[in-house]
């Protein structure tokens, strides 16, 4: 990376979005290689949708969609659905192990030990993943569920991204550490606001833009820095008492700063952050 990619501050290397006015400055005509790099994210969301409410009938802008995919309306005309699809091993047993585990290899998985295939997304890390400084970003909502159910491995149910046929993928579920990945250094939880770390690089950078780059940009590190900030309120809101267990005593740790109390909003904070590593480049490959 050169200044014209990166911004840089004490602790902290804050990559940026695709800016035409840089690729001018560097001599770059506008071409085919300056359109944003194709993605690839994987959503898994366990225990399923209402089956009556999860459907969508004919295609592009006459499409119909069920009262579950309603908010994806204003992209429908983009949208492809496939149905029919069948893994026959995901048959072939307890259903939360044998319905997550190979979700993403189809590979058949062991009853009596962890072993399973590796991910389609790792091996797409493997083909294409140093183009980028993270090979792939996996996030997740759950830890890790140990023990078994009915002899079955419970870890098949814990993750659907797997390295290698024995070792699932690390999956990052602490939005702060994940947030930190993407943009900084040297972790540091005291260290201060990654946009007011490379505050002096972004002046000098801003002046060389054009106008609706300058917006662009302006737009780039307001997002920065307002999830930081989201992170931070779910760490203090949790200090603070405001989430309320439903038991008379909670049951398990409370949760690492940077977890909002509410799933809705966890879920909706580590969509921003894979949002923010596609915009930044830091990978092209996610899955949560």
């Amino acid at each position: 990376f050169s200044r014209r990619t990166l911004l840089r501050g004490l602790g902290v290397s804050m990559a940026l979005p695709w800016l035409e006015s840089l690729s001018f400055a560097a001599g770059v005509r506008s071409n085919a290689g300056d359109e944003p790099p194709t993605r690839t994210l994987v959503t898994f969301t366990g225990m399923g949708f209402h089956s009556n409410h999860w459907w969508a009938r004919g295609e592009g802008a006459g499409m119909e969609l069920g009262p579950c995919l309603t908010p994806l309306e204003p992209w429908k005309e983009r949208l492809v659905f496939l149905r029919g699809l069948w893994n026959e091993q995901a048959n072939n047993g307890v259903i939360h192990c044998m319905q997550t585990g190979n979700m993403l290899s189809g590979a058949s998985m062991s009853k009596t030990e962890v072993h399973t295939g590796v991910s389609f997304d790792q091996l797409m890390a493997q083909r294409i993943g140093d183009r980028t400084r993270i090979p792939s970003l996996v996030l997740g909502c759950e830890g890790p569920i140990p023990g078994l159910q009915d002899g079955h491995p419970l870890l098949y149910s814990s993750h659907i991204s797997w390295s290698t046929a024995v070792s699932p993928t690390w999956t990052e579920t602490r939005p702060a550490l994940a947030f930190d990945r993407l943009f900084r250094t040297e972790p540091n939880r005291g260290d201060r606001r990654i946009v007011d770390a490379v505050l002096e690089d972004a002046r000098s950078l801003r002046q060389r833009l054009s106008v609706s780059d300058r917006q662009r940009f302006e737009e780039y590190l307001g997002s920065v820095h307002e999830i930081e900030g989201r992170i931070k309120r779910a760490g203090q809101e949790r200090e603070a008492g405001s989430w309320k267990p439903s038991l008379t005593a909670p049951d398990r740790p409370r949760p690492a700063d940077g977890i909002p109390a509410e799933i809705p909003d966890y879920w909706k904070l580590m969509n921003d952050i894979v949002l923010l590593a596609f915009r930044t480049d830091s990978t092209r490959i996610a899955t949560l």
